[in-house]
């Protein structure tokens, strides 16, 4: 640990290095949603593009080997911080122009490389600057504060948009938002061009074939582990109804009542997501890990399973009912989240206590994360041609059914003795 790593209190950086981290990944992933909803995109288009922009988060293990070659893990941090507030102000200035649309996604791809590239360089500073007690001192601190990004972007600057919907129009409304998230990372990045420890290189790579060597090393290694097949299947399937959710529920909230949805205001979703959502989740994450801390995962994956999937059946209520009063809808969000918060426990513990452990732990939970992105992102891209084929109420429905898969694969996966590769 070098002088200047000693220097910095981690308080002083751990918070806002992972609320960086989940200010343009929630952007991108579920306010693009709403934007694109309020801009009068169908729904399957919105479901297919904003998840295919999502693949960098999936493929970020294939480019993170060559980022050892050069620089610190703190150039790429702040270099990104400030690419991806520069990307943000082009994007609010492209939704005025005609083709806003091409141009905007467009803009969203850039934001994404360029966001998965942030999220290397930034566990690298993690892992590098801080020794394993303090790790485990401030690993809460990174969930809590990348809340804090979803309950900003995903609940405040949300219901910012729709008031501004209101008072300045639809356009203008998400010019604004954008520009907001955007200020906010450059400022970001001002903060840590000053407050960040460099982070150095955790290994030494001298030539791109050197990197390329120690990349197929690490997948070789990585198909190597015991069970890993039934692992993949587990962390890939885990989430399939969770996945087909995700992107039209904030669809089904926007939609007009004749049309089958709830018919609420933007800032209304934004109430309901930034409130009530992301405090049931993160009470379910604690919940959910002092669960499995007495239990043990082999105990408790079929428990946290049923946490996970069971509530998704509010939906289905929502959808059948259309009820009116709000209080109904944040009480529905906030048993889902909840329970997605419990069971969302299940595929962590998991990837970092069954596939991880062993040579190239941290690569090898890089490639758990991009493939439970993976079984995430393919029923996303398919969710609204789904829900435009049967419609809310029986999409829902289908959901509840695609529930099935997770809990087989939690019945059925084998657990192996890690201490057997560490």
């Amino acid at each position: 640990m070098t002088e200047n790593q000693k220097k910095i209190n981690p308080a002083f950086w751990v918070p806002t290095l992972y609320f960086s981290e989940g200010l343009p990944f929630v952007a991108t992933s579920v306010v693009s949603v709403l934007m694109y909803k309020s801009l009068g995109l169908s729904d399957s288009d919105i479901a297919f593009f904003t998840t295919l922009i999502m693949w960098p988060w999936t493929l970020k293990p294939l480019w993170g080997p060559f980022l050892e070659m050069f620089k610190t893990k703190k150039y790429f941090v702040v270099a990104t911080q400030f690419i991806g507030g520069i990307t943000f102000g082009l994007l609010s200035l492209s939704l005025p122009l005609e083709g806003f649309f091409k141009y905007s996604l467009s803009l969203f791809v850039i934001i994404a490389f360029n966001s998965a590239t942030h999220d290397i360089a930034a566990d690298g500073v993690y892992v590098n600057s801080l020794e394993s007690k303090e790790q485990a001192k401030y690993v809460g601190w990174q969930g809590a504060f990348y809340n804090v990004a979803k309950v900003l972007s995903q609940g405040a600057l949300v219901y910012i948009a729709g008031k501004l919907e209101l008072a300045l129009g639809i356009v203008e409304a998400w010019m604004v938002v954008m520009g907001i998230i955007g200020i906010i990372l450059i400022i970001m990045g001002f903060y840590h061009l000053k407050m960040l420890p460099t982070g150095g290189a955790s290994t030494k790579v001298n030539s791109v074939s050197e990197a390329y060597k120690t990349f197929i090393e690490v997948l070789k290694t990585f198909f190597a582990k015991k069970y890993i097949y039934w692992g993949i299947a587990f962390i890939v399937l885990y989430r399939m109804s969770e996945g087909q959710l995700t992107k039209i529920v904030p669809l089904f909230m926007r939609a007009e009542r004749v049309n089958g949805g709830l018919g609420l205001l933007t800032s209304d979703i934004g109430i309901a997501y930034g409130i009530f959502g992301a405090s049931a989740f993160v009470l379910g994450s604690i919940a959910g890990g002092y669960f499995v801390a007495k239990r043990k995962l082999k105990n408790s994956i079929l428990i946290l399973a049923a946490f996970f999937n069971i509530p998704n059946i509010v939906y289905t209520y929502l959808a059948f009912t259309v009820p009116k009063e709000f209080a109904i809808v944040c009480g529905a969000i906030t048993l889902e989240w909840f329970g997605y918060g419990f069971g969302f426990v299940a595929v962590i513990l998991f990837m970092m206590q069954q596939i991880a452990p062993g040579p190239y732990k941290m690569a090898h939970y890089a490639f758990a994360t991009a493939l439970m992105n993976l079984g995430f992102m393919l029923p996303s891209m398919m969710s609204g041609f789904i829900s435009d084929y049967l419609g809310y109420k029986y999409f829902f429905v289908w959901t509840m059914i695609a529930t099935i898969p997770s809990f087989l694969v939690a019945w059925l996966v084998p657990f192996r003795e890690v201490e057997e590769e560490n």
